[in-house]
Formats: structure tokens, C-alpha cells, sequence
């Protein structure tokens, strides 16, 4: 399928003029920000935008009504977070969160540094679409289930598998040349495309890039989940250390709560299913971390129904949704009526006060479904005359 028209993903530097104003997405290669950059990040997001940052499903950030563009962009590149003016919109790469701090899996962040620098240093990858995905698995199989166009998943320290549109592939990579082949993967992903934003919708597009790398598959292949478990509340590291996992309510974090996650001065890591972690922390802080922030809304309980529903941005953010969809489902969450596990899906449209759902779940303001997860969940999908709810998908 060739495509008509250019992707129209936003970055820092060309904005999507949404129903309520100008919105931003700001890359963040594997998810790492530094106290200072989610500081900055707060303070743009309170002065220049709706007063919330907004976390994706590629771990990414995005701030809406921006006021002032120019000023938006000078802040991000003074934090490090706009390193390329060319190259912002493509610098898409998941990486398991936990790598080299919980699981005893190889450590991947090496890999995404030098990564994300390749990209950054070929004028040509500038050119993909915003919309091509990187993952970096270590090995524990949490990112690689997200369906990347071009992905990396570790077997040992020295071995890796490559992922294609989304599967294994059956090529086998030594760890050490992983950075050049995800490169020279990315550029032939540029020579295949015809107008096409993602490799799957290139005919027999993983065989084909294949063949341009020269590489030949061989007869395993991976068994890749369909979802990982999330990596929430307290998680103890490697380093006698603790990582705290936080669920963050429908992915949209306040200004002022992420002005307090930066002033613990600890790294905090982005997660693909809109959550954070904040990472190396002695324990006595980290209790006192739970304690401030659990009541601001930051959810550390895995049991959490918070946690089992996504959602698009609906109204009055989004020109095509049919309603509030984030207000909906906050009033299905909070009465309970998305954690029932005897509800029956009723075939004609409802009003959303009626829904009664259960289970993962992802709530939508059209049938555009935008930032579904990969995995099957029940689709609580908004049109004309009410909200159709449609079963997992297998």
C-alpha cells in the first residue's frame, strides 16, 4: 500500500493543530529523562501548554495548547531533548525500562546511546516517517510484543534476534554488530518505501529487507508474548537500590505532580503503557516517595483498575471524537463498572452511564481506535448514537 500523502505526525518543531490547540510530541529515546529534563519538560507544559504532559504508547511525551512554539523549542534543546532539528520526529525507540537495574537480563541502554546516535548522525534517516518504530528488548520480552518495524531482542549477551514488521524474523545478530544492522535496516526501510509509513505495509516487506541486508534466516523463532506484565510499585535493583514503578491516571500527568517527581533528583524512566519509574533510590526515600505521591494520583498498586484502561484523547482535544472519552471512562473507573467480570456486551450503541466492561480495556472517541494497545483488549468505541463495546480480539 503506497501512501498519498506525507505522515503527519507531530514533533517540537511542526506542531498538529488539534481541536484544542497546538500539541507537541517530544521524543525521548528509551524513555530516560534526567530530574532536570522532566523539570523542564513541567515548567513548558505550566507556562506553555494545558498544564499536563501527556505520556504515549512509545514512551514519548506530548504537551497540548502550546502558546508559543519558539519558546517551546528553545527550552527542550536547552534540557537535551531536541539534540537534531532534523531528526526529531524519528527518533521512536522503545527499550525495556528495567534494563540493567532489575531482572538480570543483559543491560540494553548502551545500545539505545549509540542507536540514537547512528540516527542522529545520517542525514538520510532523517527522512523516515515519524511513525517507524525501534524496540530493544534485553531479553525479558516486555517492548518486543509492540510490534516494531525494526527491533532488536536479546538471547544472550553476544546474540541477538532482529525483528521484522512486528515478528521475529529468524536472523540472528551478534550483539556487537546490533547497532550498525539496525542502521543499515533503517536505511533499507528508505530504499523500500514507496510513500509507505510502517514496514508491514510494504508487500513482503520484512523478507525483502531482508535480502537487502544480506542476511539469511534461520529456523528458530521467537515465541513473542502478547503483553507484558507492568512494571509497577516496588521494585528492588540489582544494586541493593530500589526502582519505583507508578501508573499514571489515563496517561496524562500533571505539571505539578511531575515538578515533584523531578525534585527527588533521580532518574525517571517512560514507559509504553504510559507509566513512569523512578529509579535508584535508597529506601527510606522511596517510602517517602510513595507517601507524597500516591495522594497527588500516581498509582503504585499493581491491582489497580486504572491500570487496565487506555484511552484516546476525545474531547475536547480531538475534532473527530464523538465525546469526552477520558471523562467517561474516569466515571466507569471510579463507580466500578470496568472491573465487573460477569458484564455483558450489548450489540447496539450505549449511553456511556450503561457500559459495564471488564478486563484490559481500551476506550475510543471514533473508530480510529487511536493508541490502542497492541495486545487484545475489549474496545469501548464511541460513534453518533453512543459507545459500541466490542470483545478482545484474538
Amino acid at each position: 500500500m503506497a501512501r498519498t500523502e506525507p505522515d503527519s505526525c507531530p514533533g517540537v518543531l511542526r506542531l498538529h493543530e488539534a481541536a484544542d490547540g497546538p500539541l507537541a510530541r517530544v521524543r525521548v529515546p528509551g524513555g530516560a529523562l534526567a530530574p532536570e529534563q522532566l523539570q523542564a519538560l513541567a515548567a513548558a507544559a505550566g507556562e506553555l501548554g494545558d498544564g499536563n504532559i501527556e505520556l504515549t504508547s512509545r514512551g514519548n511525551v506530548q504537551l497540548r495548547r502550546v502558546r508559543d512554539a519558539d519558546a517551546l523549542a528553545e527550552r527542550l534543546a536547552g534540557a537535551g531533548l531536541l539534540p537534531s532539528r532534523t531528526h526529531e520526529r524519528v527518533r521512536n525507540i522503545i527499550a525495556s525500562p528495567l534494563s540493567g537495574r532489575v531482572g538480570g537480563h543483559p543491560d540494553i541502554r548502551p545500545l539505545v546511546a549509540a542507536f540514537d546516535a547512528g540516527l542522529l548522525g545520517s542525514p538520510r534517516l532523517a527522512e523516515l516517517s515519524g511513525r517507524v518504530l525501534f524496540t530493544l528488548d534485553d531479553g525479558r520480552g516486555d517492548v518486543s510484543p509492540l510490534r516494531p518495524d525494526i527491533g532488536l531482542h536479546l538471547l544472550t549477551d553476544n546474540r541477538c534476534a532482529l525483528l521484522l514488521a512486528g515478528t521475529d524474523s529468524g536472523i540472528r545478530i551478534a550483539t556487537a554488530d546490533a547497532t550498525e544492522v539496525l542502521l543499515a535496516a533503517a536505511h533499507g526501510f528508505l530504499e523500500l518505501a514507496a510513500g509507505q509509513w510502517r514496514l508491514h505495509e510494504i508487500e513482503d516487506g520484512a523478507a525483502r529487507l531482508a535480502t537487502l541486508l544480506g542476511l539469511a534466516p534461520g529456523p528458530e523463532r521467537l515465541a513473542l508474548a502478547d503483553s507484558a506484565d507492568l512494571p509497577i510499585g516496588w521494585l528492588p535493583q540489582h544494586d541493593g537500590l530500589v526502582a519505583l514503578g507508578a501508573g499514571v491516571r489515563l496517561g496524562s500527568l500533571p505539571a505539578r505532580t511531575a515538578e515533584f517527581l523531578a525534585a527527588v533528583e533521580r532518574p525517571v524512566l517512560l514507559t509504553p503503557w504510559r507509566g513512569l519509574i523512578v529509579t535508584d533510590l535508597e529506601e527510606w526515600p522511596a517510602e517517602q516517595v510513595v507517601r507524597v505521591l500516591a495522594p497527588m494520583g500516581l498509582i503504585f498498586d499493581a491491582a489497580s483498575p486504572w491500570l487496565r484502561i487506555t484511552a484516546c484523547a476525545g474531547q475536547p482535544g480531538c475534532a473527530r471524537s464523538h465525546t469526552d472519552v477520558r471523562a467517561d471512562a474516569a466515571a466507569a473507573i471510579e463507580s466500578g463498572r470496568t472491573d465487573l467480570p460477569d458484564a455483558a456486551l450489548p450489540e447496539a450503541p450505549i449511553p456511556a452511564a450503561s457500559i459495564t466492561t471488564a478486563g484490559r480495556q481500551h476506550w475510543s472517541g471514533c473508530e480510529r481506535r487511536c493508541g490502542r494497545p497492541a495486545a487484545a483488549v475489549t474496545e469501548v468505541t464511541a460513534g453518533p448514537e453512543g459507545y459500541r463495546v466490542r470483545p478482545p480480539r484474538t
